[in-house]
């Protein structure tokens, strides 16, 4: 295994990790209401109270990058698909979240703080599947 010293950034995916963990902190203690990403979207198509602080939490995590960007230069980001890989991804990622009754940010950053057994098995089912997706696509098929 190589490891790309240049690009391992351990203080800046530290201070990354204790902002979501505040966030999502703040975001329950604050509304009584778990940070799912999928969740917080979902709801949004639908009418309810609290539209207005979740609009506004996902505002945040769109614009946390751009405000970054003002003091350090954002990675560049590289697809290794085309747009039709992209929208399948994205079509089993959303099928994926609704079947699990919520995304990686609800279980895994979320339920697993709680000490939720089901968060737990929902986040390991989530891990297994992505190891067993890039075993697959890049070293079984090739890509």
């Amino acid at each position: 295994m190589h490891i790309d010293w240049a690009s391992f950034t351990p203080w800046t995916a530290l201070s990354g990790g204790a902002l979501i963990g505040l966030s999502a902190s703040l975001f329950v203690a604050l509304n009584g209401r778990v940070a799912g990403i999928s969740g917080l979207l979902g709801s949004l198509l639908q009418r309810g109270d609290g539209r207005d602080e979740k609009a506004l939490f996902l505002l945040g995590l769109l614009a946390a990058p751009r405000l970054w960007g003002l003091f350090d230069t954002l990675p560049e980001v590289e697809f290794q698909t085309g747009g039709i890989g992209l929208t399948l991804a994205g079509l089993l990622v959303g099928l994926g979240t609704r079947y699990g009754s919520g995304c990686t940010s609800g279980h895994g950053v979320c339920g697993i703080a709680r000490l939720s057994p089901r968060s737990l098995v929902a986040t390991l089912a989530f891990m297994a599947s992505g190891f067993a997706t890039v075993f697959v696509l890049r070293h079984l098929w090739g890509g």
